[in-house]
């Protein structure tokens, strides 16, 4: 068994170190390594339609913008941490929170507008609700006459 301090084996950096660079170092930075974790989602089907809930603990409502935008409904979290570290009592030893943003996108579908998404802000999980909606058909393959 290896040691740990705060979850995380003391040897996780010694050992990614050779594999390090082949993946985006932004999500280490901003998040740490378990940026992976980070608004994590559940999709639920209902009869009528879905229901996104989205986990932003942390996050404040007017931390969070949505925007639908050609059937991708887009999810930006964005914070910034207070001058926290300006503690008169001591120095910060060990710091995970980071500020930044993140965000994720969902393909809903190209029929839903704004109106149709209902969305909700409570202890932290974003639920985001939106109907079945079947694309406008087109109409029957018709031939067309030809005058003269």
């Amino acid at each position: 068994m290896l040691p740990s301090v705060f979850g995380e084996s003391l040897f996780d950096d010694w050992f990614d170190f050779p594999f390090r660079g082949f993946e985006s170092d932004m999500d280490h930075k901003l998040y740490g390594k378990h940026a992976a974790r980070m608004m994590k989602t559940d999709l639920k089907e209902h009869d009528d339609g879905y229901e996104l809930s989205v986990d932003l603990p942390g996050f404040k409502k007017e931390q969070i913008e949505l925007q639908l935008q050609n059937g991708y409904l887009t999810i930006t979290a964005s914070k910034g941490l207070e001058e926290e570290g300006k503690d008169k009592k001591g120095k910060i030893v060990h710091q995970e929170r980071f500020s930044g943003s993140m965000s994720r996108s969902f393909f809903i579908g190209e029929h839903l507008t704004e109106e149709d998404v209902k969305a909700k802000f409570e202890n932290g999980v974003l639920t985001l609700d939106f109907p079945k909606k079947e694309p406008k058909k087109l109409p029957e393959h018709k031939t067309i006459q030809i005058q003269g």
